[in-house]
């Protein structure tokens, strides 16, 4: 009997430490996959942090292309433009399928007066695809310059980037300015 009471004591005792191992090993395991864990919730962190990222940054995208398409439906749906001369307008028409001419005007010039009372008089018969641009003669000295402008009641058709296209003088009325533009 007594080798048989070694016997279960020693394969209890076997049991015992095989099961401390296994526990151990276990906790070691968990704390392994808790670790393993807690590196892909980072990781999964990191990504959702950086998909949020780019889902504002395309947002942001698309509101600046909607904002810039609504502010071209509104201006094609009006008759062309008649506006002061500032340097962005020229890319900003052109941007927007406008042709754009500049014209070349003083205050003390009766032709001058003459075609700009007749432009404000037909604002409406502007073609939608054109914008005039008032510039200053007496204090334009650059402009002038740069497309050999000499003498007022001038007209400068110009690209997107500001390249001259035609220049002409001498169109009396709106008409014929517009018939002038290529």
């Amino acid at each position: 009997m007594s080798k048989n009471l070694w016997l279960v004591v020693a394969l209890v005792a076997v049991i015992v430490v095989i099961g401390v191992v296994v526990s151990n090993t276990g906790d070691r395991g968990d704390t392994m996959m808790e670790s393993e864990n807690a590196g892909e919730e980072k990781m999964m962190e990191k990504e959702i942090d950086s998909m949020m990222e780019k889902e504002d940054t395309v947002m942001e995208e698309k509101e600046a292309m909607m904002e810039k398409d609504e502010i071209k439906d509104e201006m094609m749906a009006k008759p062309g433009f008649y506006e002061t001369y500032a340097p962005e307008k020229v890319a900003l028409h052109a941007s927007i399928s406008h042709d754009v001419v500049l014209f070349f005007r003083a205050s003390w010039c009766p032709t001058c007066r003459a075609v700009d009372a007749d432009i404000k008089t037909n604002l409406s018969k502007i073609p939608s695809s054109l914008a005039i641009l008032d510039v200053d003669y007496d204090n334009s000295t650059a402009l002038k310059q740069k497309y050999g402008v000499t003498y007022q009641h001038t007209f400068v058709q110009v690209d997107k980037d500001g390249n001259l296209i035609k220049k002409w003088s001498g169109s009396p009325t709106l008409s014929a300015l517009v018939s002038e533009v290529q």
